[in-house]
């Protein structure tokens, strides 16, 4: 059954509609990242166009266990940046998936660590 709080950008994304539009405005404030012990986190960076789009994970070879987070404007440095943010992730593998398609498997997070994934070169 469809999710009507999700719609479809033509592309196969979806992007999450909510009436606040929660991704369609800047997020200045910072990211508190729960990190150490066992857990480590990872930010997936990309393009403008993917602003409201779920980036989902799953470890590996638990493709059907997944949890997501919408791509969000953020600032670095004082310049405007695209990411995901996941964090309170176990030290293991994960695959990344955009619609129903892995568009990275093998992703390493290590504990007590932030690992960076660069998808601002096309990846959509």
């Amino acid at each position: 059954m469809h999710d009507p709080s999700h719609s479809s950008d033509g592309h196969g994304h979806r992007r999450h509609t909510t009436a606040e539009g929660y991704a369609s405005r800047p997020h200045p404030e910072q990211v508190v990242l729960d990190i150490g012990g066992d857990l480590g986190a990872l930010i997936v960076h990309t393009g403008p166009h993917m602003v409201g789009v779920e980036i989902e994970i799953s470890a590996d070879a638990r493709d059907n266990d997944r949890t997501h987070k919408e791509v969000l404007e953020r600032e670095i440095n004082g310049r405007p940046a695209y990411t995901a943010v996941f964090d309170k992730l176990e030290h293991r593998a994960y695959t990344l998936w955009v619609g129903d398609a892995a568009r990275a498997r093998g992703v390493a997070v290590s504990a007590g660590a932030v690992s960076e994934l660069d998808w601002s070169a096309g990846v959509s």
